[in-house]
């Protein structure tokens, strides 16, 4: 348990930002509540401490994070608030857990903060969500005793995706930053590339059944992936009626299905790894995408509190932590099918 260490939650009144704060709760932590309006953080601090810090005033960081044992960053767009924020931990000598989705601000973390962090000694984990976080967590799984593999490929089986108004921004700031282009990770680096029509749509055998699936559909694993693991190409895809929610316009934000504040939504990530024509796979499921990134980001935290760590400075889940042992800790929340080996053809 928490042993009510204090961690301080950037970002506490947010969608995710919630679970996050319920969820340091019920591990015996004692959250306190960070972001950049009073009237939000007093409304949410029922019996817990609040601070009114913003992402543009390293003052108030400073002052959100004294006496606080760690930080998770929920605030988004994370291309604005994570480079401020780990900047702020690592004054205070405390590590650094963020939510982040987005590509490119997972990748400047890693650029912009590697040496300063593993100088410092801190922990910085960015992406230690649903997206991300598990992906990385699952390809590291399915590798095992490799050290290398030609491809990784995840598939992401939502039943739906109804987009928070944090996910929508930061979808917003990423278009802007590829202004028309699209990125994959091919050939053991990210490659930006115009947009030449629609993505492919693809079939895609879960082990739920087969259902159809954009290819190209990148998300953070790109960035987390490869970052630790000696894989050229990591590709992932996403259901095809998810990526339709997600489009939509006026997209319609999460509903609350129980008094947790969960929604209804299902998923199923299915991750292969492949060397030569050999196959390895392993399968997540569970439900709704957002309050699953809580116990991930508080499981990160208290390892890195409890020091179950193998490295310090900027790495990503699977570098960090022993990534099966993380999985087992999460059964409550997320159903981990054992890793499968076959032989098979080299595409999918």
């Amino acid at each position: 348990m928490g042993s009510s260490q204090t961690v301080a939650v950037f970002g506490a009144y947010g969608h995710t930002g919630r679970f996050v704060v319920a969820e340091l709760r019920e591990r015996g932590f004692s959250p306190l509540l960070l972001g950049r309006d009073p009237d939000k953080l007093r409304a949410l601090a029922t019996g817990l401490e609040y601070r009114v810090a913003s992402a543009d005033d390293p003052a108030s960081l400073d002052a959100g994070l004294t006496g606080a044992a760690a930080v998770v960053n929920c605030a988004g767009p994370f291309a604005s608030t994570a480079a401020p924020v780990i900047e702020a931990a690592l004054r205070a000598g405390i590590p650094y857990v963020d939510v982040a989705a987005e590509i490119e601000a997972n990748a400047d973390t890693f650029a912009h903060f590697a040496e300063r962090a593993r100088n410092a000694g801190v922990a910085v984990v960015p992406a230690m969500a649903f997206f991300g976080g598990l992906g990385d967590l699952l390809v590291t799984t399915a590798m095992g005793d490799w050290s290398a593999a030609d491809e990784a490929q995840v598939a992401y089986g939502l039943s739906s995706w109804h987009p928070t108004a944090g996910t929508l921004a930061a979808g917003a700031v990423s278009r802007d930053r590829r202004d028309g282009r699209r990125v994959r990770y091919t050939g053991g680096r990210l490659e930006y590339h115009p947009a030449r029509g629609e993505l492919p749509v693809l079939e895609w055998d879960f082990p739920t059944g087969t259902r159809r699936v954009l290819g190209d559909f990148t998300m953070a694993d790109v960035v987390t992936v490869p970052s630790h693991l000696a894989i050229p190409e990591v590709r992932t895809y996403m259901s095809t009626e998810a990526a339709r929610d997600l489009a939509a316009p006026g997209a319609a934000a999460p509903t609350a299905a129980d008094e947790s504040g969960r929604s209804d939504q299902t998923f199923t990530v299915d991750v292969v790894v492949r060397s030569g024509g050999v196959r390895r796979r392993v399968v997540a499921h569970g439900r709704d995408i957002y309050a699953v990134s809580a116990p991930l980001a508080v499981e990160a935290v208290q390892r890195l509190l409890d020091g179950r760590t193998r490295t310090s400075g900027v790495a990503s889940a699977g570098r960090i932590f022993d990534a099966p042992d993380f999985l087992r800790a999460l059964a409550a929340y997320i159903s981990i099918e054992p890793v499968e080996e076959s032989h098979a053809p080299t595409d999918q």
